[in-house]
C-alpha cells in the first residue's frame, strides 16, 4: 500500500535531522494517514486510507457525494474516479 492519499496527493517527504553539532542525517517525513470509512448516501460506507486534511476536506465539503460531485476528474487519482464512478451509476440506478 503505498503512502499516498488519493483525494489529496499528499505523500512522503524527504528531510534531514540536524543535531547540536549541525551533523545532517537524511529522514522521511510520513503523511498523516488513516484508514476511515465513509458513509456514501448512495452506495453505503466506503473504507478509505485518506490524510487527516482530506478528512476534514470532505466534510467541510458536506461529505463523500457533495465532495466528488464538486470536484473536477482532473484533480482526483485513478482510485477515487473510479468510485465518484460508481456513485454516479449507483445515483442513476437509483433515479430511475
Amino acid at each position: 500500500m503505498a503512502r499516498k492519499c488519493p483525494v489529496s496527493g499528499k505523500g512522503v517527504q524527504v528531510g534531514c535531522n540536524v543535531s547540536h553539532s549541525n551533523v545532517h542525517t537524511k529522514r522521511r517525513f510520513l503523511p498523516n494517514l488513516q484508514r476511515i470509512s465513509l458513509l456514501s448516501d448512495t452506495i453505503g460506507p466506503v473504507r478509505l486510507r485518506l490524510s487527516a486534511s482530506a478528512i476534514r476536506t470532505i466534510e467541510v465539503k458536506g461529505g463523500l457525494d457533495a465532495f466528488l460531485n464538486g470536484t473536477a476528474d482532473a484533480k482526483l487519482s485513478p482510485e477515487i474516479r473510479r468510485l465518484k464512478r460508481r456513485i454516479a451509476v449507483a445515483a442513476a440506478r437509483r433515479a430511475g
